[in-house]
């Protein structure tokens, strides 16, 4: 567990307004008859300006995944390749992006509605976007995450969702995955940690409409729900600071808490 300096969570959040300035690019494009691959180059673009480096673009795998932005629709969980696919009426579309500036992380993730949905659809955005919210506003000195990721997991599934159990958050800072990892269920297997001031995590809810099994499609990157239905994913860089949790990824006057389909559109 690497603890972060008040100087360093500074740095850190210059990251996370660069971040924050690729998702509101990203977020006008959100529209039917978009393709996913000229949302990746807009963020790409707006990314490089400002500085940074894509975290994601070449990160090793059996394909060293070829894009800035993983671009994830519908039934897909997280690690979406953008292609030529394009955005359809009634979609859901999550965008996961990550930057390095100054040699240091951010990352954050929201799905969107492409035009109007149903409530089903628009009921686990809200319900997802609410997990992040209950995560961040529970972070405290002392307390364990295990006790936060409990709470997360029964209000989802009292809500008639589940929990995605093959992914986790993670900490961040000078690399984009740090120990330990975060969790957004429990289990008694699961490593547990304690919270501390200086710890900066990615907190991630990612929860499926129908199951929480999920499989990895060919192209070696891109995790569905096994059963085809919805999936949304919602994240924040957050820092836990002397005065409570900071989130890095909001926009430079704290908007952007919720980035997606409930709160800004």
């Amino acid at each position: 567990m690497q603890i972060k300096t008040p100087e360093e969570i500074t740095q850190m959040r210059h990251a996370g307004l660069l971040l924050w300035q690729a998702h509101q690019v990203a977020a006008k494009m959100i529209t039917a008859g978009t393709l996913t691959r000229d949302i990746d180059r807009a963020v790409e673009e707006t990314l490089v300006a400002g500085g940074g480096i894509p975290l994601f673009k070449g990160v090793p795998g059996k394909v060293p995944f070829p894009a800035a932005t993983c671009i994830s629709l519908n039934e897909e969980v997280v690690h979406g390749i953008p292609s030529s696919r394009v955005l359809n009426e009634g979609d859901l579309v999550s965008l996961d992006i990550g930057v390095k500036l100054n040699g240091w992380c951010a990352d954050a993730a929201v799905t969107y509605a492409v035009g109007e949905i149903d409530e089903e659809k628009a009921r686990l955005l809200r319900v997802t976007e609410e997990c992040l919210a209950r995560a961040i506003g529970a972070l405290r000195p002392g307390v364990r995450w295990s006790k936060i990721a409990l709470k997360l997991q029964k209000f989802a599934e009292r809500e008639g969702f589940s929990v995605v159990e093959e992914l986790v958050g993670h900490a961040i800072g000078r690399e984009m995955w740090e120990p330990p990892q975060v969790p957004n269920f429990f289990t008694r297997q699961m490593p547990d940690f304690k919270l501390r001031t200086g710890l900066v995590l990615a907190i991630e809810p990612m929860i499926n409409l129908g199951r929480k099994e999920v499989v990895l499609r060919p192209d070696h990157w891109t995790i569905a729900s096994r059963d085809g239905k919805p999936s949304a994913h919602f994240e924040h860089t957050v820092a836990l600071t002397e005065d409570g949790p900071v989130v890095l990824t909001c926009g430079p006057n704290g908007e952007g808490w919720g980035m997606g389909q409930s709160q800004n559109r």
